[in-house]
């Protein structure tokens, strides 16, 4: 049986306390490697090496060049391994191993991504900013934030971490990440790819473990710079009280209940496929997934029909075998939370139309059939709150007023998307979606280049493009007063007393 390491100051080490976990595969409920777990003391070794690393050490100052030339190598032994990296995380998270590829190859891509990023920041410079005096010049410029500790989840385990450290790295920061403990392996092989990929020691460390046990003291560090965090409402919040303490800066990506609004005129095939694609990619543990749709009315039986009949032909099982397109609950506790949000729908006047318990016939793993609600209650939890699973409400609506004030009756704010042939109105609709992120004739769809996050309750700051660089970064103005002037506010010239 597999037996990880943590990472810390350029060194693959055992956790102080020796101890460790099970790594579960969720396909067939049984352990297959066990994960090193961390606790506050390798905690408090890897921020330390970090901080050294940032403070002491040439990463930040070296020239953007040299970062990159390092993320580059980085995303080769990421694509050099590809087959290996995406077949352990199908292993374990359940995903289909076409997603799992996906993702792996996204992550390599993010890397270079940043590469270029970092050069092209570089060579820009600082700004010279015009204040409306002669005798003074500011320029702002930007330096590397610091020591980042990053927090990521389970459902992308290695693409949500890169997210945050292909960025940090680039814009010079050092880093300690904590990967979920649900979903440790593929960044356990992460860390592996940037031991040969020769950064000096301390700018990256991994400490796997559990939330309380390693996640807590990572937060709550005093030397850390940045908490940047991707996971639940509920966690997100206690990760800003942790950040508050010392005034630290603090970036949340957390949950979604994005509405997907379809009107009449739509391709009914085009709409069945991308609200499947919405929800039942990545078994529905997705933040963005689209989990609320709402349809015109005119459109809305036969859309269900045509829904119920392809969500119902989805071949399900383990992500490795072959054809599979819908795989297994990560795990037993988010299978059980699933499982009773089904019962708690199920316990209201909405109508089960699919799925709403196990596949037949499958006893072992944790298998979720395709489920979907119709005619839901706006009250009900399964409308309003985040589910994680492959569970989609959909409802009707008369008018575009209708559509948009249902939609936008949410607590969370991350993603949304509008389908119709009348672009002019996608525009309008898109325009007035409160979300971060909003989808035209599609939903889902993910590209490095731009920025990701949401309003309200979805959390704060942006992942992903330029936003995502400039999150690592600190932003410093410098004021020169021409020095062959005379000031003389407090004193004088013509008066040499």
């Amino acid at each position: 049986m597999q037996t990880t390491e943590l990472y810390i100051d350029g060194a693959f080490v055992a956790p102080a306390e020796g101890d460790s976990f099970e790594a579960i595969n969720p396909a067939t409920e049984t352990a297959f490697a066990r994960i090193a777990a961390g606790g506050a003391t390798d905690v408090d070794r890897a921020v330390r090496a970090a901080r050294r690393a940032f403070d002491q050490g040439p990463w930040p100052t070296l020239p953007a060049t040299a970062r990159a030339a390092a993320l580059r190598r980085i995303a080769a032994g990421i694509k050099a391994r590809l087959p290996e990296i995406a077949a352990v995380e199908t292993r374990d998270n359940g995903k289909p191993i076409p997603e799992a590829e996906w993702d792996i190859g996204d992550a390599a891509f993010v890397f270079e991504y940043y590469a270029e990023l970092a050069e092209a920041h570089e060579r820009d410079g600082a700004t010279t900013v015009d204040v409306g005096d002669p005798t003074f010049t500011s320029t702002v410029s930007t330096e590397p934030l610091g020591v980042v500790g990053a927090i990521t989840p389970w459902n992308f385990p290695m693409l949500m971490a890169v997210w945050k450290v292909a960025p940090a790295l680039a814009a010079g920061c050092t880093v300690v990440l904590k990967p979920s403990e649900f979903c440790s392996l593929s960044c356990a092989l992460l860390a592996e790819v940037i031991d040969n990929a020769d950064l000096p020691p301390g700018v990256f460390n991994l400490i796997t473990g559990t939330g309380p046990e390693a996640g807590a003291p990572l937060s709550d560090h005093p030397l850390v710079d940045k908490l940047a965090f991707t996971g639940s409402t509920a966690t997100g919040r206690k990760i800003m009280t942790a950040a508050a303490a010392g005034i630290r800066t603090v970036s949340l990506e957390l949950g979604g209940k994005s509405p997907f609004v379809i009107f009449a005129d739509s391709d009914i095939d085009k709409a069945v496929e991308w609200i499947m694609f919405g929800i039942f990619w990545n078994k529905g543990e997705v933040c963005s997934a689209t989990s609320r749709v709402l349809v015109e009315r005119s459109l809305y039986p036969a859309l269900l029909a045509r829904l119920k009949q392809a969500a119902e032909a989805i071949t399900i099982g383990a992500g490795d075998a072959p054809g599979v397109k819908l795989g297994p609950i990560v795990s037993k506790p988010q299978y059980d939370k699933v499982m009773a949000a089904i019962a708690a729908g199920k316990a209201t006047t909405a109508r089960l139309v699919s799925g709403g318990g196990r596949p037949e016939g499958v006893e072992t793993g944790y298998y979720i059939a395709p489920t979907i609600f119709a005619d839901v209650p706006r009250e009900a939890a399964i409308w309003r709150e985040e589910i994680f699973g492959p569970v989609v409400c959909v409802n009707p609506f008369d008018t575009e007023d209708e559509a948009l004030t249902l939609a936008n009756d949410s607590v969370y704010g991350l993603a949304g998307a509008v389908m119709s042939d009348d672009l002019e109105r996608c525009e309008r609709v898109a325009a007035k979606l409160r979300a971060g992120v909003i989808w035209v004739n599609c939903s889902q769809p993910t590209f490095t280049q731009v920025p990701w996050g949401g309003y309200k309750s979805s959390g704060i700051g942006r992942e992903l493009g330029t936003a995502g660089f400039m999150a690592f970064r600190e932003t410093k103005q410098i004021t020169r007063y021409d020095h062959t002037q005379t000031w003389g506010w407090y004193l004088d010239p013509a008066d040499p007393s």
